[in-house]
């Protein structure tokens, strides 16, 4: 127990205000530019604008469980906390990786008591709810689903690979987007004139600083926020009471180098890869050579790059253009034996040449088709004279029989049947080299014809 006073009430309450201004004094700009209203709330327009359906939701007190995924620094623990204000619900709030489930059954439980005895609903807010291991969200699943709680999870990482998908699918789930540089500009603006720390100082920013923060900062509130606290708090120590001047020079030391949006094992991975893909099979080499960089300034492992660019010179190139596979397989070497960051260079080379190639999935195609029917279609015997004849017993058997080689067939070289049944999978573009290689095709398929229809007819018996 406290030690008792002589007034006979514990006496860390005679310091519990100054304990309190004390824990505040430290709070971070980014803490304390937190709105209490939806009216100051900036961003996320998409779903909370006016008319927009968590808008409705929280202007009818109707909030069902939810779940805010985002990037770090869109607002998802600012905007559960406008909610705690907001709402006429009771309010509990908790990290996921810093309770278990003794905890979150013990706060079910006085949920459940609360809205028994004082018909108050509780609203748990579980931020970084991607940190629950699977038993851990099943835990929460009854009582979400029968609505004696409303859950607000909060996560940077995909939730349909990371929650739960039965709690997932009791719960709106709202995608939070990266902030506009407009909007960060007007967070930093309102945050010199609002905030008691910064509005009691003299303080003379350039336009061009706000401006490369917004830019700098990617969309991310805090990372903005922290530039600005950081350059003042600078600048403060260097002038005193004078005015705190900020310029862009002291704007790009505050922020050192741009914070790049990426998670090697998350969306950003996949999705970037995604329309690094895409770009090159659309032609488009300056997007192409954007994601590349993109990847690779941010860590990516250059050699996954490399396997992705191999891929798609088979994939989406192909005969159209038959030295991409070379080129393909010369970067994935260089890339493998030089290394970042040299391997920038050959990788770009590549993946440009890939970009401006023409195109053609033909042999993807054949293949494709040739494998959906082994696997599903009637299983094609090999020809007699195609078989091998080299055994002892082979020829007695038939094998080999009336087999030529193409060599060796001066008149009809073209008329040897090598399948046994009517059956087209690789069908030429007329994109590059495989238009020279759709002619020979259809010439050779058209001579083919002719020799088989000049043919004598099969006489019966």
């Amino acid at each position: 127990m406290p030690p008792q006073s002589p007034y006979n009430f514990p006496m860390e309450d005679l310091w519990a205000e100054q304990h309190r201004q004390r824990r505040e004094g430290v709070r971070p700009l980014a803490v304390r530019m937190r709105p209490k209203t939806l009216e100051t709330f900036l961003g996320q327009e998409h779903f909370l604008g006016p008319g927009k359906l968590l808008r409705r939701m929280l202007d009818a007190d109707r909030l069902t469980s939810v779940i805010f995924w985002g990037p770090p620094g869109t607002g998802k623990t600012t905007l559960a906390s406008v909610i705690a204000h907001h709402t006429g619900g009771h309010f509990s709030g908790a990290n996921a990786s810093m309770i278990g489930v003794k905890e979150i059954r013990q706060i079910l439980a006085e949920a459940t008591r609360r809205l028994e005895t004082e018909n108050l609903r509780t609203i748990l807010f579980l931020d970084e709810i991607h940190r629950f291991a699977r038993n851990q969200q099943d835990v929460l699943l009854h009582d979400v689903e029968n609505g004696l709680i409303t859950l607000i999870g909060a996560t940077t990482e995909n939730p349909y690979f990371t929650v739960n998908s039965a709690l997932v699918s009791r719960s709106t789930l709202f995608q939070f987007q990266l902030l506009s540089e407009p909007e960060i500009e007007k967070l930093i603006r309102r945050a010199l004139h609002d905030d008691p720390g910064l509005s009691d100082r003299e303080i003379r920013i350039d336009d061009e600083a706000i401006a490369h923060w917004a830019r700098i900062s990617d969309g991310d509130a805090r990372r903005a926020l922290n530039a600005l606290e950081l350059a003042v708090l600078s600048q403060s120590h260097d002038t005193g009471d004078g005015p705190v001047i900020i310029d862009l020079e002291c704007a790009q030391q505050s922020s050192q180098a741009k914070a790049l949006v990426y998670d090697g094992t998350g969306d950003e991975h996949y999705d970037v890869i995604s329309a690094f893909i895409k770009s090159m099979r659309g032609s488009d080499p300056d997007a192409t050579v954007y994601w590349l960089a993109r990847m690779l300034e941010a860590g990516e492992d250059p050699r996954f790059i490399a396997r992705r660019i191999a891929i798609l010179a088979s994939e989406d190139i192909g005969n159209a253009d038959p030295q991409a596979i070379q080129v393909a397989a010369a970067a994935w070497e260089l890339t493998e034996r030089i290394g970042m960051p040299e391997c920038k260079l050959t990788l770009s080379q590549a993946a440009i040449y890939m970009a401006t190639a023409p195109k053609s999935n033909a042999s993807a195609k054949a293949i494709w088709a040739a494998s959906k029917d082994v696997l599903e279609g009637r299983t094609i015997s090999v020809p007699k004279d195609l078989r091998d004849s080299h055994y002892a017993g082979a020829k007695s058997l038939g094998h080999g029989k009336n087999y030529v080689s193409p060599h060796d067939l001066t008149d009809n070289p073209d008329s040897v049947d090598y399948l046994g049944v009517d059956r087209v999978y690789y069908m030429p573009s007329d994109q590059g080299q495989e238009l020279e290689i759709r002619r020979r095709v259809a010439s050779v398929k058209t001579h083919a014809k002719s020799v088989k229809e000049d043919e004598p007819p099969e006489l019966p018996g």
